[in-house]
């Protein structure tokens, strides 16, 4: 088993401000193995059910317990699982639990409000640049195409049936089991919709008719896809200018594996390495700045940015993605920037090996490579004086 470093230095960062870590993520990616690799943990497959007897008593269960890491797996298993971590954050506060579950429990009623202020959510994404060093293998393009969930990627072949076999399983355990919908072909068929098209602006009446179900329906799923973290939904950065797109957002799959699985990739044209860059760098954003962080910016000349980091007064970052830096047209961060002014401006490329500035005009942008994006962000943030969600792993 390899360890993640990153993924368990943030785990443990995380209990020394809370008691309890809610490590959330899809099927797949990691948690179950990432738990049995902390040190000193006693773990729990609430899978089980003569561990979930034990837990009938929470009391009883963790007055054992005490001075203890403690790993309880599958929690959504539990008839309340909130009502034993409540009991533990309040009346054991020398256990430090890490909890996991279905990728949906926390959008649920069984994990709601009663933990506030209790726990510690850590979104385990898939494989990262730094999980690519731990897993000895820093081959982008495989990366790519395997996607990051460890199974698929460590796999020398993928089939088409071990996609299959995950969604079906999703089906089968996230979305029936906590949210009860009928009607899996609509269901599948958008699912499979919305990964061929990831990155797109999401049109909800393109889906109604070939999913056989309402506009309002589409609008249903979506919510669903992104509350179990299947897709991840970009709104657009807009201050309320009249010529800029303000409501239409962009979708984007979870993982360039199933993006090139309903694609029928199997090899990649030069075109095809850029556009799933961009699927690369979200990823890499999202697990260190957070999931909520990041918009894109669309005018209504077509000028674009392609991701857009910042809320409210803040001056907002302009990310820009390029497989080959050669590739970058200032067009969109130049639009961006006479409505904008005041912000950095940042160009991700797989080929920058040293971080750079060029100036275009009055524009100044640095070019850097994905490791050194993160290095930027931080950096911007800590001078900034803010957080965000994923920079307490510093």
């Amino acid at each position: 088993m390899v360890r993640r470093g990153y993924w368990i230095n943030r785990i443990e960062k995380a209990w020394q401000s809370r008691p309890i870590v809610w490590l959330a993520g899809v099927r797949r990616v990691g948690k179950t193995v990432l738990c049995r690799l902390l040190n000193r943990v006693e773990y729990f497959d609430c899978e089980l059910p003569r561990v979930r007897q034990q837990m009938s008593d929470p009391e009883g269960f963790l007055d054992g317990l005490r001075g203890k890491r403690v790993v309880l797996d599958e929690i959504h298993r539990l008839n309340n699982p909130s009502e034993l971590l409540k009991i533990a954050a309040d009346h054991y506060a020398n256990i430090r639990i890490i909890a996991t579950g279905s990728s949906s429990l926390g959008a649920s009623s069984k994990f709601g409000d009663t933990l506030t202020g209790r726990k510690t959510d850590v979104w385990l994404t898939p494989m990262i640049f730094s999980d690519l060093h731990d897993f000895k293998n820093m081959d982008l393009p495989h990366r790519m195409l395997r996607g990051g969930l460890p199974p698929f990627f460590l796999s020398d072949r993928i089939s088409e049936t071990a996609f299959q076999d995950w969604m079906d399983a999703y089906w089968a355990k996230d979305i029936q089991e906590l949210f009860r919908l009928e009607r899996r072909f609509s269901f599948q068929k958008f699912v499979e919709l919305v990964l061929a098209q990831s990155g797109g602006i999401f049109e909800a009446t393109r889906y109604a008719a070939p999913c056989e179900v309402s506009r309002p329906t589409i609008t249903n799923y979506l919510s669903v896809l992104e509350a179990t973290y299947v897709v991840h939904v970009l709104r657009p950065f807009s201050r309320r200018q009249s010529s800029e797109i303000i409501s239409a957002p962009k979708v984007y799959a979870f993982d360039t594996g199933f993006v090139c699985a309903y694609r029928g990739w199997d090899k990649f044209r030069n075109e095809d390495l850029g556009y799933l860059w961009e699927h690369l760098i979200l990823n890499e954003i999202q697990s260190r700045i957070g999931r909520y962080s990041v918009g894109y910016w669309r005018d209504k000349r077509g000028h674009e940015v392609d991701f857009v980091l910042g809320r409210h007064r803040s001056a907002p970052i302009a990310v820009e993605c390029k497989w080959q830096a050669c590739q970058f047209d200032d067009a969109g961060i130049q639009s961006f920037r006479k409505r904008y002014p005041k912000g950095i401006n940042l160009l991700v490329a797989h080929d920058v090996s040293r971080t750079f500035k060029r100036r275009y005009g009055g524009l100044e942008v640095t070019f850097c490579a994905l490791p050194a994006l993160i290095d930027l962000l931080i950096q911007h943030y800590r001078v900034e004086g803010k957080t965000a969600s994923g920079l307490a792993s510093e």
